[in-house]
Formats: structure tokens, sequence, C-alpha cells
């Protein structure tokens, strides 16, 4: 899969203003971001960007008077994050019951001096060119979901594995049979990885929501940790890979977007049991009747 890299530059250049453009971003594609001091730049799948939707986003930007310029190329191919995995990266903690970290790291046991948990799950993973460390804000929420969760026995879809940390976790908690799949071939390559290094078996497949019905399967959780305007356009194949009263988790987007998105939801038949955020990203979770 080739990337294409959006650079872009805001004036004025603050915290929010750069909040709300990934956010802006994300609907025309772009799914991973890395900021510079006068920059912010984005990445995104040549196939999934919409630049009609960027421009639309920029025109009707939500905060007055700002001034947003980009410019769009090709992205060099290559492992962006080289020089990140020579260093590592700084371990995850997760309601001091479960760690994140680099395959390298020698006792992530040690990073949990007042652990809830005897027995704290440890996830190991090598983000290679499949972003995701299990830094961002969406996928802790998921994370400390499927902890709280009775997975033994269930049925677990990922769509949109990304590097595998929620498919890992779903294993690791006892899921029967866990599913996963990204449009993105590293990506998939490298969940494969991440999930041999945490000795899970998972069944992932490169594709979009058109690969859901090649498992064959029902779903009892089904997760997905993508953009607004994908989980708007996908949400119907989700529903219908559910089982009855099965559970979905949905995150990667922003509180002004859950309207919408409930909306979506209740359209198809599900009841939402509950909302949470963490700076501003949002975390929703609805049952099939």
């Amino acid at each position: 899969m080739k990337y294409l890299q959006i650079t872009f530059k805001v004036n004025p250049d603050t915290e929010l203003v750069r909040e709300l453009l990934v956010a802006m971003a994300g609907e025309a594609g772009c799914d991973s971001f890395s900021e510079e001091e006068d920059m912010v730049k984005g990445y995104c799948l040549e196939d999934a960007f919409d630049e009609q939707t960027l421009k639309e986003g920029i025109s009707n930007f939500i905060l007055p008077d700002t001034k947003i310029e980009y410019k769009v190329e090709q992205a060099e191919d290559k492992n962006w994050n080289e020089e990140w995995e020579k260093e590592g990266f700084a371990p995850i903690i997760i309601n001091d019951s479960c760690v994140i970290c680099n395959v390298k790291k020698e006792n992530p046991w040690a990073l949990i001096e007042n652990a809830e948990s005897n027995n704290p799950l440890i996830i190991r993973i090598d983000p290679k060119q499949a972003f995701g460390s299990g830094t961002h804000e969406t996928t802790q929420m998921i994370v400390a979901q499927l902890l709280d969760m009775d997975l033994k026995g269930k049925n677990v879809l990922d769509c949109g594995c990304g590097t595998g940390i929620l498919s890992i976790v779903a294993a690791k908690c006892g899921a029967r049979k866990v599913c996963g799949y990204d449009i993105d071939e590293w990506s998939v390559r490298n969940t494969a990885e991440n999930a041999a290094t945490n000795n899970v078996v998972l069944e992932v497949k490169e594709g979009n929501k058109q690969v859901i019905n090649d498992f064959n399967e029902k779903f009892d959780v089904v997760i997905a940790n993508i953009n607004r305007n994908i989980l708007l356009a996908d949400m119907p194949a989700f529903v219908e890979a559910m089982k009855p009263q099965a559970t979905l988790i949905l995150s990667g987007f922003y509180e002004e977007d859950v309207a919408l998105l409930e909306e979506k939801a209740v359209s198809l038949g599900l009841k939402k049991s509950q909302c949470q955020a963490n700076h501003s990203w949002t975390c929703l979770i609805f049952h099939r009747n």
C-alpha cells in the first residue's frame, strides 16, 4: 500500500487548532499524524484520501479566522518509525492491570508498583509501519473496556486492526476466536508478528469491510477504532456480523461526532450503553437487541 503525506501549517498555531485539525484530517482519510514545531503531518493511504472532504473541512473549520495551508506528496516508502523502533517507546499502563510495552522491555511487571491485579496483562509489540503503540487515547479506552468484559469463549472482530493490540488483548482475555482485518498490508503483517510474540492465535486478513464475510463467523464483540466517516459507512456491515445481544465498541472520533454515530447506530437497531471521553476523543459502546 502507498501512503500520502499531507503537511499542514496553521495560523494561529495552538494546541486546540491542532487537535481540531487532526480530527478534520481524519475524516479525509488520514490515519496517523506526527507533529513538529511549525507543522503537522498526516499520513493517508492513497486509495483512502478524500481531498474534497479535506477542502470542505478547511472551508468550514470550526474556529473562525484560522488559516490552514496544506501540501500533498507521496510519503517516502520506508519504515517511518525506524528510529523510534531503535529507541523503543515509553510503556503504557492501563488501569494498573495492563502494560503495553516494546518487545525489548525486559521487566514490564516492574512498571506496575501498585497493580490491582496480581497477574497484570503484558502486551509486547513491535510497531513497524503499522502505526500504533497504544499511546493514543482511543486505543487505551478500548483496552480498558476489554479488560472489564468477560470475553471467555467469545468471538471478537477487530476492524482496522493496526498493530493488533486490541486483538491481542481480547485473545489474552480468553476470547475463543479473534479475527481482524486492515486495508494496510503492513498492518496485517505487523499484527501477525505481534500475535506470535504474545503467543496468541489470530485470524487476520487484508482488506476492508468486504472481508468480514470471509471469516464465516458471527461475533459477540466487534471493535472498530477508525475515523468517523468510515465508521458511518461500515456500521451496517459490523451489525450484520454481530450475534444477538452482541456488543459494538467504537472509537477514533471526537465528541462532536457522537450525535451522528448514535443516530446511525439507532437506525440499525443498536442501543447505546456507554459513552466516555478522553481529551475530547470518544468511545461509544452499543448493544444489539
